[in-house]
Formats: structure tokens, C-alpha cells, sequence
């Protein structure tokens, strides 16, 4: 049986190594930090595509039981909705769009990996890969080493894997906002259970949508020009920080902070325009280690998922390994650094200039997306049972239904 490496055990690393045995691959999880990542981080949306990838795997119910749904958004200005959307079709069992924690989405993978057989070992922060005659050996920093017929990186933004695959690989852009956010309790808004609202404050952009238990998730994007360290942003007063730029607006802001007890540690917005070399011989990179993009899209596990499930596809139906991993980067390139370009645009405008406060409302009435216009976004499904054809990428195109 072929013997897959994977390097990062966040969300892409266990969907990955699933998506791999359903390919008849066995595959090991090495993890960097040593221990699991229960309870670290904030919430995310995974979008239809994303969990349509995941039904592949007969995942999505187990996603879908722990988040709650968020079929749709507003947008608005002033404490006034002035648009609204919807975040794809449903699934043909009714699924829609979830909103998840992150760790609970973690957690969840995780543990369903396990329980089908993948292993996943901690402590194993990967240092090198050397080519061998039958595959590659990664060596870790504690020293010991892992032999495979092939290495997948799915070790993030800052990924040990790009730069063995590629030592000129370019840096993550930063993307000048910051994140920050929480869950509030006790408030009684005036909202949808499940409808996300985007608001456009004076001084920043926030989000927040109530979850069915009636707590509010939120969170905030302060422009930042200049990319902040690790220190500086441990430094930052963050309950204050947002106090000062939401205070005398409308909208719930105020209040979102006032009634949240914990406030996220701040961090960064990055993302990749593009990785020139996702693959080398018998390594890979998959997710935001070869296409990160802005939290703004909407769609940084979808993508990371869609990954997973297409390189398996590509490695069962391949049977040259360095000839499925160009298979699976002619198919998920252009989509991917599509979806990148559409974060990147959605970022730039939670900046806003005092004309386009005013200009924006006409736009996006005047200019709202039709179902069918962003059906390439939330549409994308991927066929398990097509085969990946070896002479012809274009036509093995995952399809959008």
C-alpha cells in the first residue's frame, strides 16, 4: 500500500489523510506542536462547496451537528441593512452554509480521522525531506525521522513544506486589517438566528450573527497600515482599541463588547496572490500553504477541504506521484487564486473612504450578485466517482452544479 506523509495536523492535515484512505493510501498526521488544538482559535463559516467536498468523504452530517446554520447575510451602514445575499444553494439534504468554531471543527476532524485509522503523532515539527530511491524520509526537530512514497504539506501559512519545495518561495502578503472578536452573551438584538450581518462602521468593519442559543459572534477588522509583531499585538488593548473606534456609532457594536468576557488575542490578515511551485517530485503542498487566502472570502477551509478531496482523487487515479500532483494543480490553481483575487477585493473594501460610504449602497443595489453570478464560488462540487483522466486535465474538471 502506498504510504503518504502529512506535515500539519490543523484542519487539512485530517481531511486530507481521510480523503487519502478512501483512495486506498495509508497516511501518518505529523503535528508540529505537542498537543492537540482544543479550544484554540475563533469561529469560521464553511460554505456549501466546502461541505459538499466534505459529503465526499461522509463528513459533512458530523460538521453540520456541531455548527449551526448561516444560509444567508446583510449588509449594511448606520445601523441600515442595504443588501442581501445568499451563501449558495443547499446540499441536496437541505445542508446549508454552517458557522463553526473553529475548534470544535478542528476537534471533530480530528477525532473522526482517528476513529477510521489515521495516525497522528505530536511533537514532530518537520525540519527537511530527503529524496530516497522508493519515496522520501522527512526528518523532525526532535530527531527522529519518517519514511513515505510521498510528503503532503498542509502545515499552513508559514509552511516548512513550501520553502523545502521551493527555498525562493515568496513570503505571505499582509493584507493592512487586523482580526479581532469574540462571543457576547445576554444581549436580546433584534436579529435573525443564522443571518450574518456585515456592517460598515465610521472607523471599522464588523460582523456578527446570533447563534441559536442567543449568544452573538462577532467579530472586527480595524485597519492596520503597518504589519504588527507578535509583541505588538500582545501589547494592543483590544476591549479599548474597539471601544474608541466604535464609540457615538449606531449598530450593536458597543454593546457586542461590552457583553463579550473574553475578547480574541488580535492577530494579522495574510494571504498568498500566488505560489509559483506548489510541487516537487514527491511532496505537496495543499491549503494555505500553497494558496492562503483572506479571511474575507469566506472560504479558507472550503478551499483547504476541496484540496483534500481532489488530491485523492489525483493520487488513486494516478499512478505516478509527481504526474498526480500536476493533475491536482491543474485543477485547483485557477479556482484557487480566483478565490484568493476575491478575498483580496472583499478586504479592500472594509476600508472605506468618506465618498465611498456614500457610493457603496448605490453599487451593491444596483449591483447585487445573482445566484447564478457567484455559482462558480458556492457551486463547485467534486465528482468522486469521475476519474482523473491522464491525458486530458481540462475535460476531468471537477464540475459546478
Amino acid at each position: 500500500m502506498t504510504v503518504a506523509l502529512i506535515a500539519g495536523g490543523g484542519i487539512a492535515g485530517p481531511v486530507t489523510a481521510m480523503a487519502l484512505r478512501k483512495a486506498g493510501i495509508d497516511a501518518t498526521v505529523y503535528e508540529a506542536y505537542d498537543r492537540a488544538a482544543d479550544g484554540v482559535g475563533a469561529f469560521l463559516t464553511l460554505a456549501t462547496n466546502g461541505l459538499a467536498a466534505l459529503r465526499v468523504l461522509d463528513l459533512h452530517t458530523l460538521v453540520r451537528d456541531l455548527g449551526f446554520d448561516t444560509p444567508s447575510m446583510s449588509i449594511g451602514m448606520g445601523g441600515r441593512p442595504f443588501a442581501e445575499f445568499d451563501f449558495g444553494d443547499a446540499l441536496p439534504d437541505g445542508t446549508v452554509t454552517q458557522t463553526i468554531s473553529r475548534a470544535a471543527l478542528y476537534t471533530a476532524l480530528r477525532d473522526e480521522a482517528v476513529r477510521r485509522g489515521v495516525r497522528i503523532e505530536y511533537g514532530k515539527r518537520l525540519e527537511s525531506v530527503s529524496p530516497t530511491a522508493d519515496g522520501v524520509t522527512a526528518t523532525f526537530s526532535d530527531g527522529t525521522t519518517a519514511h513515505g512514497d510521498l510528503l503532503v504539506g498542509a502545515d499552513g501559512l508559514r509552511s516548512t513544506t513550501r520553502t523545502i519545495i521551493d527555498p525562493a518561495a515568496p513570503p505571505p502578503r499582509y493584507v493592512p486589517l487586523l482580526n479581532a472578536g469574540g462571543y457576547a452573551r445576554g444581549l436580546d438584538l433584534d436579529a435573525e438566528p443564522g443571518r450574518m450581518h456585515m456592517v460598515f462602521g465610521r472607523n471599522c468593519f464588523y460582523a456578527y450573527v446570533v447563534h441559536p442559543s442567543g449568544d452573538v459572534w462577532w467579530f472586527a477588522n480595524p485597519r492596520q497600515p503597518r504589519e504588527l509583531t507578535r509583541e505588538e499585538l500582545a501589547r494592543v488593548p483590544w476591549r479599548e482599541t474597539l471601544h474608541g473606534l466604535f464609540s457615538g456609532q449606531d449598530g450593536p457594536a458597543l454593546d457586542l463588547i461590552d457583553a463579550t468576557e473574553e475578547i480574541f488575542a488580535g492577530w494579522n490578515t495574510y494571504d498568498f496572490p500566488k505560489v509559483p511551485t506548489w510541487h516537487r517530485g514527491r511532496m505537496v503542498i495543499i491549503g494555505d500553504a500553497a494558496h492562503a487566502t483572506s479571511p474575507a472570502s469566506g472560504q479558507g477551509a472550503s478551499m483547504a477541504i476541496e484540496d483534500a478531496v481532489t488530491l485523492g482523487k489525483c493520487l488513486r487515479d494516478v499512478e505516478d506521484v509527481p504526474a498526480a500532483f500536476t493533475r491536482y494543480e491543474a485543477l485547483r490553481r485557477d479556482r484557487v487564486e480566483r478565490v484568493v483575487k476575491q478575498g483580496k477585493r472583499n478586504g479592500d473594501g472594509k476600508s472605506l473612504g468618506p465618498v465611498m460610504r456614500h457610493v457603496l449602497p448605490l453599487i451593491l443595489r444596483l449591483a447585487k450578485p445573482s445566484a447564478s453570478g457567484m455559482r462558480w464560488l458556492y457551486g463547485h462540487r467534486i465528482d468522486w466517482d469521475e476519474p482523473v483522466s491522464t491525458d486530458d486535465v481540462v475535460g476531468q474538471r471537477t464540475k459546478a452544479r
